[in-house]
C-alpha cells in the first residue's frame, strides 16, 4: 500500500512505502491504526474549505488550511472525513472604474463527481423542516461529506449573529452528524474548526443522552472525544445569539430534554456566544500558532482564562511549492518521504546555492506569467512581469489588520524603490463583503496608483484573488510583504508558502512567523505606525538588494528555510494533532497535556 495517493505521481515522489504504519511509528503510534479506521475516522468539521479542484471554494485562510489538512491526511493514509457545506453560490470580484463589485456563479456537487447519498432534515420552530442533500466524495483514505440545499446561501452570508448564519451552523452540525450516520461513520474524534461548528458536538451530546446515557457522563464523553481549534484572538469578536434564536433554530433539533435544559442554562441575560459551548464541550483546545495560544483571551463560565495548546498551522507543500523546488528538497535530502525535515536538513540547505535559487525562481516566474495571462488587473488588462524585474507581492484578504495599504503610505518612497531596483508590486486580495471602510481604502490605493505614471506602470492589483493566483504568486514573485498588526494574526500560511518557494519574507513578528524568536526574516518593527512604515521601506530596499546579490540571497534564503521548514511542514502539523489527541499511546517522555481525549469506552448507548 503506497503512502502517497496521486493521480499523477511526480518523478521525485518516493515509491518505497509499503504501509502507512511507518508514519505512525515516527510518532510512536503503532497502535493508532487500530483506533482510526474507515468507519471510525478522524472527523474534521469546518464551515469552509478552499479546494477548488474538488469544487468547493472557501473564503480565505481558514478554508485553505482545511483543504491542506485533508490533503496531508490523504497522503499519510490517515482515515479522515471533512464535514462541510457545499455552497451552491460562489462569490467573485470584479473591478469597474477602480471600485470593487461582486457577482456570483452557480456551482453543483454533481459537477465535481460528488456522489448523492440521501436527504436529512433540520428543524426550526414555526417552519417546515429543511431538507439537506447529502453528497460524498472519497479521495484515498479521506472523504468529503457535504450538505446543501437551494436556499442555503453563500459562505458567511448575512450578519454574523443573524438567523441565517445560525441556520447554516445548525445545518452543518446537526445535518452533518445525521449525514455521518447515513454512511455508517462513527467519529473516533471530532475536530471543531472554529466555533461555528459547535453544533456537531451538541448533536453528539444529544444522541448520547437520547440513547440513555446520563447528561454528566455524556458531557464527559463528548469532551474527551472533541478538539476545539480556535483561530480567533478575542472572545468578544465571536458572534452572539439571543435566546429566541436558539428556541427557533436549535431546540427543535434536540431530542433530549436534559440537553435542552442544560443548553438554556448556558445563557446569560438571554444571550449566548457559541464559543462558550465549545469551551464547555471540549477538553482538548488548541490555537494555531505559539503566539496565538499564548495571547488568545477566552474565558469559561467561571471567568477563568482558557488554556490553549499551540499547534501551528502547516501547509501541504506539494500543492503550494513549485515541483522543481520540491524535487530539489527531496534529491538534496532536505525533507524525507513524509514531507518532514531530515535530521541533516540544515546542512543540506547550505548546499542550495544562488545559481540554483535563480534558476528555480526563473521557472517560478514563467508559471506566474502563465497564470497572469488569464487574469486581469485594475484596468481589466492581463499583466506580464519581466523576467529580470524584482517582484514584490502582498497577497491575502484585504482586511484592515493585515494593513495592505502600508506600502502606499509614502508614494514617493515606493516610487523610488520600484524605479531604482527595476521592481514591480502586485497587490491581490478581496475586501470582505460588507466591509465598507476597506472598500474605500482599496479605492484610495487604486486612485493613488492611477494618478502616478510610475506606479501605474509598476503596481498591479490582480482581481478575483483565489488559490490559483495565491499559488502562482508564492511561486513566481521574489519578495513577500506580510505586515499584520502585532497580536491580531492567529497564524497565517501565505508566508509559509513564500519561504518554501525560496522567496524573501518581510514581516512583522506576528502569527506563525513569531514561532521563531527572533523572527528569521526581514522584520518590520517600530514603536508606532510611522516607525513601522519606515522599517517596511528599509526592508524593501534590503530585500531588493539581496535578490540581486548572490551572497545575500543565499544567506537570507538559507536562514529562513533553516528556521521555518519544520514549522511549514503539513506532516508536522498532522503529527502534532495525532500526538495531542491520542496521548495515552505516546511515549512516557511525551510532553502531551493531560485531560485530552482517551480511547472509546464500551457503552452500548454510544453511536
Amino acid at each position: 500500500m503506497d503512502l502517497y495517493s496521486y493521480t499523477d505521481t511526480p518523478k521525485y515522489q518516493p515509491q518505497d512505502i509499503e504501509d502507512a504504519s511507518e508514519f505512525y511509528n515516527l510518532i510512536e503510534r503503532s497502535s493508532l491504526t487500530h483506533q482510526l479506521s474507515e468507519t471510525r475516522p478522524y472527523v474534521y468539521w469546518t464551515m469552509e474549505i478552499y479546494d477548488k479542484a474538488n469544487g468547493i471554494k472557501g473564503g480565505g485562510g481558514l478554508g485553505v488550511l482545511a483543504a491542506d489538512t485533508r490533503r496531508v491526511a490523504e497522503k499519510l493514509e490517515v482515515p479522515f472525513v471533512v464535514v462541510t457545506p457545499f455552497y451552491r453560490s460562489e462569490s467573485h470580484q470584479k473591478i469597474d472604474d477602480l471600485s470593487q463589485n461582486e457577482y456570483s456563479e452557480k456551482v453543483s456537487p454533481q459537477d465535481y463527481s460528488f456522489e448523492y447519498i440521501d436527504e436529512v432534515t433540520v428543524s426550526s420552530a414555526g417552519f417546515p423542516d429543511s431538507s439537506l442533500s447529502i453528497f460524498r466524495k472519497t479521495l484515498g483514505s479521506t472523504q468529503f461529506i457535504t450538505m446543501s440545499e437551494p436556499n442555503f446561501g453563500q459562505l458567511y452570508e448575512g450578519d454574523g449573529s443573524g438567523d441565517h448564519r445560525l441556520y447554516q451552523e445548525v445545518a452543518l452540525g446537526f445535518g452533518g452528524y445525521k449525514a455521518l450516520k447515513l454512511v455508517g461513520i462513527k467519529p473516533a474524534v471530532i475536530q471543531l474548526n472554529e466555533t461555528a461548528t459547535i453544533f456537531a458536538a451538541l448533536a453528539r451530546l444529544d444522541e448520547l443522552c437520547a440513547n440513555g446515557m446520563n447528561l454528566y457522563e455524556a458531557i464527559v464523553y463528548v469532551r474527551k472525544h472533541t478538539l476545539y481549534t480556535n483561530h480567533t484572538l478575542l472572545q468578544a469578536a465571536e458572534p452572539e445569539f439571543n435566546r429566541s434564536q436558539f428556541e427557533k433554530l436549535v431546540l427543535p433539533n434536540l431530542k433530549s430534554n436534559a440537553v435542552r435544559c442544560w443548553l438554556m442554562e448556558q445563557f446569560r441575560n438571554d444571550r449566548l456566544r457559541p464559543n462558550l459551548l465549545a469551551i464547555e464541550l471540549t477538553e482538548a483546545k488548541n490555537g494555531v500558532s505559539k503566539l496565538h495560544a499564548r495571547v488568545a483571551d477566552f474565558r469559561d463560565r467561571n471567568n477563568d482564562k482558557v488554556k490553549f495548546q499551540a499547534i501551528t498551522n502547516g501547509i501541504d507543500m506539494e500543492t503550494w511549492v513549485l515541483p522543481e523546488i520540491m524535487n530539489t528538497y527531496y534529491s538534496q535530502n532536505v525533507i524525507d518521504k513524509f514531507g518532514l525535515p531530515t535530521e541533516e536538513f540544515k546542512e543540506q540547505i547550505d548546499k542550495i546555492d544562488a545559481p540554483a535559487i535563480r534558476q528555480l525562481k526563473r521557472l517560478g516566474r514563467q508559471e506566474l506569467n502563465r497564470v497572469l495571462a488569464t487574469r486581469k488587473d485594475q484596468y481589466n488588462e492581463p499583466v506580464q512581469i519581466p523576467e529580470d524585474a524584482v517582484l514584490f507581492d502582498f497577497k491575502r484578504r484585504f482586511a484592515n489588520y493585515k494593513r495592505p495599504y502600508m506600502a502606499f503610505e509614502q508614494p514617493e518612497t515606493l516610487r523610488q524603490i520600484l524605479i531604482n531596483h527595476n521592481a514591480h508590486y502586485i497587490l491581490a486580495g478581496k475586501v470582505h463583503q460588507g466591509d465598507t471602510a476597506m472598500y474605500q481604502r482599496l479605492l484610495s490605493i487604486l486612485k493613488l496608483v492611477d494618478g502616478d505614471p510610475v506606479l501605474r506602470e509598476r503596481v498591479h492589483y490582480i482581481q478575483d484573488y483565489d488559490e490559483e493566483l495565491g499559488r502562482a504568486l508564492a511561486i513566481g514573485s521574489d519578495i513577500a510583504i506580510n505586515v499584520p498588526m502585532i497580536g491580531l494574526e492567529a497564524c497565517g500560511t501565505s508566508w509559509e508558502k513564500d519561504i518554501a518557494n525560496l522567496k524573501l519574507l518581510i514581516s512583522t513578528s506576528d502569527g506563525g512567523v513569531a514561532d521563531v524568536k527572533p523572527i528569521a526574516c526581514l522584520e518590520v518593527s517600530g514603536n508606532n505606525y510611522d516607525a513601522e512604515i519606515s522599517s517596511l521601506y528599509v526592508n524593501m530596499l534590503k530585500a531588493a538588494a539581496a535578490v540581486k546579490n548572490d551572497q545575500l540571497l543565499e544567506k537570507t534564503v538559507r536562514r529562513q528555510l533553516k528556521a521555518y521548514l519544520p514549522i511549514i511542514s503539513g506532516t508536522r502539523m498532522m503529527k502534532d494533532y495525532l500526538k495531542f489527541l491520542f496521548p495515552q499511546h505516546h511515549s512516557q517522555k511525551s510532553s502531551a497535556p493531560r485531560n485530552t481525549p482517551v480511547s472509546e469506552p464500551k457503552k452500548a448507548a454510544i453511536q
